[in-house]
C-alpha cells in the first residue's frame, strides 16, 4: 500500500509541477484530481503504475518526505473525492489486480493480526451464527471443488516438516506417559503378591 501511495503522490507532484509551467501558473484541486484520474483511467497509465510497482529501481528511488505523503494522503486519497476515485479505480480488474499482488503481504498481515483480535473473533462468531451464513457455510462445504481444497490442505498439513515433528513429540509423550502408567500398575502388583506371601507364612508359622 505504501509503495502505490509513493507513486500516486509522485504522479501527483510531477501533475502540479507541470501546472506551475502553465499560462495561468494556477490549477485548483478539481482541475488536478481530473487530470491523474484521467491519467490513470488510461491503458498507459495503469500499464506504467504496474510497471513502476514491479521496477526495484524505482521504488528504492521514490524515498519521500514522510511528512509530506501523510499530508497527501490526508487532503486528497482520504477525502470524499479521493473515495470515490478509489472505489472507481477498482472496478478496473487489472487495476484491483495488481493492487492486490501489491498489498499481498499486508493484508495477510493484517489478516493475522485481526484473528488475533477479541472485537473482530466476537464479530466473526456472529457472522457465522448467521442462518444464511450457516447455510452459504454447509453448501460451500458440500462442493466438489471445495473438497478438492481440503483434501489438497491435509495432504500438504500431513508432508509438512513441522507437522510432522509436532506429531512426532505429541505421540513419544503418549507413549512415555503410558509407560509410566502400566509400569506403576504393575509395582502395585508386585507389591500385593509379596504382601500375601507374607501373610501366608506368619500363618504357617503360628500353626
Amino acid at each position: 500500500m505504501k509503495k502505490c501511495l509513493f507513486i500516486l503522490s509522485f504522479i501527483a507532484v510531477l501533475v502540479l509541477s507541470g501546472c506551475g509551467q502553465n499560462e495561468a501558473g494556477y490549477m485548483d484541486y478539481d482541475q488536478t484530481k481530473k487530470m491523474l484520474v484521467d491519467i490513470l483511467k488510461t491503458d498507459d497509465g495503469k500499464k506504467a503504475v504496474e510497471e513502476l510497482l514491479a521496477d526495484e529501481k524505482i521504488k528504492q528511488q521514490l524515498v519521500m518526505d514522510q511528512g509530506m505523503v501523510r499530508d497527501t494522503i490526508e487532503t486528497t486519497l482520504t477525502s470524499e473525492k479521493g473515495s470515490e476515485f478509489w472505489k472507481k479505480s477498482f472496478d478496473d480488474p487489472k487495476f484491483a489486480e495488481s493492487m492486490a499482488k501489491s498489498m499481498k503481504n499486508e493484508n495477510e498481515q493484517l489478516l493475522k493480526d485481526l484473528m488475533k483480535d477479541p472485537e473482530y473473533q466476537k464479530m466473526m462468531m456472529e457472522v457465522m451464527k448467521d442462518p444464511e451464513m450457516e447455510k452459504e457455510i454447509t453448501n460451500l462445504m458440500k462442493s466438489q471443488e471445495y473438497r478438492e481444497h481440503l483434501k489438497t490442505v491435509i495432504t500438504e498439513t500431513f508432508e509438512s516438516p513441522l507437522f510432522k515433528a509436532k506429531l512426532q513429540d505429541i505421540l513419544l509423550k503418549a507413549a512415555e506417559e503410558a509407560g509410566k502408567g502400566s509400569g506403576g500398575g504393575g509395582g502395585g502388583e508386585g507389591g500385593g503378591q509379596e504382601s500375601g506371601s507374607g501373610e501366608e507364612e506368619a500363618t504357617g508359622g503360628g500353626q
